[in-house]
């Protein structure tokens, strides 16, 4: 396996920020290196969330689905097969049930028959089931044709969606999009179970205000009930977490450390191995959100959409074990593809003669895992990749992107596409991931386009592995009160780096553990107690045993046998030569 250096930089000293001075000093630099300015930014509380009154749409959204309640008319919810897909679907029909709907169904197109997205092709499949209204949850912004063969059927379509929108927008009858450019909502970053909650909030009050609840002699729901399944969809969709997705997942993950979510995150949090009382924003990024994305991945999102939406334990244990499975699968075609991927890594050029945008393709690899991989090429060689495997149609290449900080892929394939027209046959995505497809004849002329557009955007120094570190701690900060500390100071995620600091140790101890990863025993060089550490994916790296290291690291509490003491993360090391010891790269 290759290792590609990263350089270590400490963030420059903050100017004086309006902060507690009873902040511990650690947390008050890390709050403040992440532009934090005051303790506003510190609230949780739900009342600190914006006024659903901000975001256009969501007014409109709500008549349209009240008129369908009342009427007991069918509304049908189309949802994206990822894991913001699926918590959006699920909140959704658990948000309108609350409400008082009792003519709903969903579907969920599978990525291998139909692809992205409200597709005439679904629409066809829509309509047997006869729905009034199609409700699109994290998707239909860029479906132009769907939506106009839906209004051809018959049937009103609100489109409730996050992505970027094109040149061009869908024909729906109310479209809610916090990045439409005529949405003035503050936080551009909600994901789409954010957008459909902000629905719901707006449906209630206005159900409420038309007395629709006493009416029917029912209370009006409490959506807070639905966070934790906010909170998943929006850590797994890595969404940048700004003020207001950080009260979002906050309060998700109070409800389900309280034992207060869906049987099915309970069943996933148990099959992952995580304890729900001690559950934090990683778990819901690294274990339990795989899991639910495994479906969509390889088989198909109504296993896991049904998974968080069964309220019977013993049947969510079931779901929860099969998607557990699927994951399992998905692990090991990853591993085999990024064996591969790195095998055509090893035969290009040195790393400063690469490309700087990487496109990789095999006939052989699965369109499900794609995104995983550019995801971990990317770290690997610090540049934009795109990963491509073969479409659904002969001779179609579908390819999942995965950008570096300061490139917005999506607008670099819309250049492209105004580029080189008709060359991409469908795109759209995020700032930091996009997805397109293009014919297989394509592949080489698109590769090259790409690093050409890439080259335009980035210089050289923007494609060095860089760790941005929080600084060095002082040795009396190595304990578990301190690691605590930080675990619940988030939630931490996108856009809010969960603290890494660094710092010069002794090498005492290292070891395989289960092929991939080092255990490590370290000692900080000012001196004091041995510290157990871990070092994910790393079996390779260079470093003998009484070297002394550098190395990127997270404070973790390490729980065995009921038992909790302080281990690190490594996320990078590097030996220290006798004559550079001392020097840090500061930024």
């Amino acid at each position: 396996m290759i290792h590609y250096e990263k350089l270590i930089v400490r963030a420059a000293p903050c100017a004086p920020v309006d902060l507690p001075e009873t902040l511990h000093p650690v947390l008050r630099r890390a709050y403040a290196l992440r532009n934090l300015t005051g303790s506003t930014e510190l609230d949780r509380s739900l009342s600190c969330l914006l006024p659903v009154s901000l975001l256009n749409g969501a007014a409109e959204a709500a008549h349209l689905l009240q008129q369908m309640i009342e009427s007991r008319r069918k509304i049908l919810i189309v949802a994206d097969f990822d894991a913001d897909g699926a918590t959006s679907c699920a909140l959704a029909l658990r948000g309108l049930r609350a409400m008082g709907a009792d003519n709903l169904d969903y579907l969920v197109p599978n990525r291998f028959e139909y692809g992205y997205g409200l597709t005439p092709e679904i629409v066809a499949v829509a309509g047997e089931r006869d729905p009034a209204l199609i409700v699109t949850v994290d998707n239909g912004v860029s479906s132009l044709q769907g939506i106009a063969a839906a209004h051809a059927a018959g049937i009103q379509v609100l489109v409730t969606d996050h992505h970027l929108p094109g040149p061009q927008l869908p024909d729906a009858d109310v479209i809610v999009n916090p990045n439409m450019p005529d949405n003035s909502f503050p936080s551009k970053h909600l994901a789409g179970v954010g957008v459909i909650f902000y629905v719901l909030i707006a449906l209630r009050q206005q159900m409420n205000s038309s007395g629709w609840f006493s009416r029917m002699g029912r209370h009006p729901p409490n959506l807070a009930e639905l966070l934790d399944l906010v909170a998943l969809g929006t850590v797994a969709d890595l969404v940048s977490l700004d003020h207001n997705n950080r009260v979002l997942v906050y309060q998700g993950l109070q409800r389900m450390r309280a034992g207060r979510c869906c049987a099915g995150i309970r069943a996933l949090a148990t099959v992952a191995q995580r304890s729900l009382a001690r559950l934090v924003s990683s778990d819901l990024g690294f274990a339990i959100g795989p899991r639910l994305n495994a479906a969509g991945r390889i088989e198909d999102m109504a296993l896991g959409i049904e998974c968080l939406l069964t309220d019977d334990q013993d049947l969510a244990e079931e779901l929860a074990a099969r998607l557990d499975a699927l994951n399992r699968t998905r692990r090991t075609i990853g591993e085999e593809m990024e064996r591969q991927a790195l095998e055509q890594l090893d035969k290009l050029p040195l790393l400063d003669q690469l490309p700087f945008g990487l496109c990789l393709y095999r006939e052989e690899w699965h369109q499900g895992v794609i995104g995983i991989l550019a995801a971990r090429i990317r770290e690997q060689c610090h540049r934009p990749v795109i990963a491509f495997a073969p479409g659904e149609e002969a001779g179609l290449l579908k390819g999942s992107a995965r950008s570096v900080s300061g490139l917005h892929i999506r607008d670099l394939l819309d250049a492209i596409a105004a580029s080189h027209p008709g060359l991409l046959q469908k795109f759209g995505g995020h700032a930091m991931a996009a997805g397109l497809s293009l014919q297989l004849t394509d592949f080489d002329t698109f590769r090259l386009a790409f690093d050409h557009e890439v080259r335009r955007r980035v210089d050289a120094q923007q494609l060095r592995g860089v760790i941005r570190s929080d600084g060095a701690l002082q040795p009396g900060d190595f304990g578990i009160e301190l690691a605590e500390l930080l675990r619940a100071a988030g939630p931490w995620g996108q856009g809010f780096s969960e603290p890494v600091f660094d710092g010069h140790f002794r090498l005492l101890q290292r070891r395989p553990v289960a092929e991939k990863h080092l255990k490590l025993l370290l000692q900080p060089s000012e001196g004091g107690d041995i510290i157990d550490a871990i070092a994910f994916n790393q079996v390779g790296r260079p470093g003998e045993v009484d070297s002394t290291i550098h190395a990127a690291y997270r404070l973790d509490v390490n729980e065995y046998r009921g038992r909790y003491s302080l281990q690190l993360l490594i996320e990078h090391f590097q030996v220290v030569p006798e004559r550079t010891r001392g020097n840090l790269h500061d930024g």
